[in-house]
């Protein structure tokens, strides 16, 4: 019978909560340490693609998911300037007859409201901002800014880019900037019902792969999702509430054809960020430690999978750990993922995936339940 392990997981965003849940359900005793004072509605609007809602499935969450997401007809992709239609792939019933599952665009804070509605609320600590870590024998010791700490079986570095965890086991690097920055707006469908098939995920290509506009519903189609990339040396800003400029925003993208204009055209407000990256990791795991998520593979939004690959890494690794030999366990969750993380994270990066009619299903059709593990 496999052992219960007390777990601490540092951060409490997607990928960590995610992660608790699944190592709850096999019996450990979870404790999630969260930096921020409390949850708040802020973030990016995530793309759910059918691997990641199967996962989400598998993990209880998934119908709660489908109360609030919208559901793409499509995904669409068109050459920026002719409007052209380069690659059209069957979303909703269609995936969920080839995948098992749709692809849901939501909200990040109403998907985390539904993990943090699956977790004990009194198992997260929140204002807790880890300032290292150390390791002594069968234990982990978390050390955090207000001086407490907290000693673990296994600890999960769930803490983002900026990974205290990371730092703490490979020592520190400071992200790259990509020289891309983003705009985000959400306006309400009624001023952009004229757009061509909008209630398709459509990804305007751009003339550089740092320039795109890519569109889906969201809040059951009530609204549409604006995000349009860039490229912007001058402009480093990381925060996700930073406000943008409107003017700005149609500038940049005067020469795209004119129905993409249409949507930039209705957006009254414009959040702007700068984008980071890291190169994948060779490992994540040191002794009883490892990492998931942002912080060991943080990729650019261009494959839409920075959330999917954490919601994959906490599933497998609630599979893996067992908990009858902890740090072969964690070695056999990085040796699960490091491939296909990476892989991702390369392609995020060159920005060329689905620019045609090739097919997702290497992406797509990946079962985090079920994928046989090394």
């Amino acid at each position: 019978m496999a052992r219960s392990l007390n777990i601490g997981v540092v951060g409490g965003g997607v990928g960590g909560l995610t992660a608790a849940i699944a190592l709850r359900r096999n019996g450990h005793n979870v404790t999630v340490y969260e930096q921020a004072g409390k949850y708040m509605r802020v973030g990016a609007d995530i793309n759910l693609t059918p691997n990641v809602v199967l996962a989400l499935d598998g993990l209880g969450v998934g119908e709660a998911c489908r109360r609030t997401g919208a559901r793409p007809t499509f995904r669409i992709s068109r050459d920026w300037d002719t409007g052209r239609e380069t690659s059209r792939l069957p979303m909703s019933d269609a995936a969920e007859a080839r995948y098992g599952a749709p692809q849901l665009t939501i909200h990040r804070a109403d998907l985390l409201a539904v993990l943090t509605e699956t977790f004990p609320a009194d198992r997260v600590h929140f204002s807790k901002r880890l300032r290292t870590l150390e390791q002594a024998g069968d234990s982990v010791s978390l050390h955090f800014d207000d001086s407490t700490v907290a000693t673990h079986d296994v600890v999960i570095g769930a803490d983002g880019i900026h990974s205290r965890v990371r730092t703490a086991l490979f020592g520190e690097e400071n992200p790259r900037f990509t020289g891309v920055v983003s705009f985000r707006a959400v306006v309400p469908t009624e001023k952009v019902k004229n757009a061509p098939e909008i209630e398709a995920f459509t990804k305007w290509w751009g003339p550089t792969p740092q320039s795109q506009i890519v569109t889906f519903p969201l809040n059951l189609g009530r609204d549409t999702f604006v995000f349009a990339t860039t490229g912007q040396e001058s402009w480093t800003e990381e925060s996700w509430t930073s406000a943008g400029d409107v003017h700005e925003l149609r500038a940049f993208y005067k020469d795209y054809h004119p129905d993409a204009r249409m949507l930039l055209d209705a957006c009254d407000t414009v959040l702007k960020s700068a984008l980071y990256e890291r190169d994948p990791l060779p490992r994540w795991s040191v002794g009883r430690v490892t990492l998931l998520g942002d912080a060991c593979h943080p990729m650019l939004p261009f494959m839409a999978q920075g959330a999917g690959m954490a919601i994959e890494d906490g599933v497998v690794l609630g599979r893996c750990l067992a908990g009858d030999e902890p740090e072969a366990e964690l070695k056999r969750y990085e040796a699960a993922r490091l491939e296909r993380t990476g892989k991702i994270q390369i392609g995020s990066r060159g920005n060329q995936w689905m620019k045609g009619q090739e097919s997702a299903d290497w992406v797509y059709g990946y079962d985090a339940w079920r994928t046989p593990l090394p």
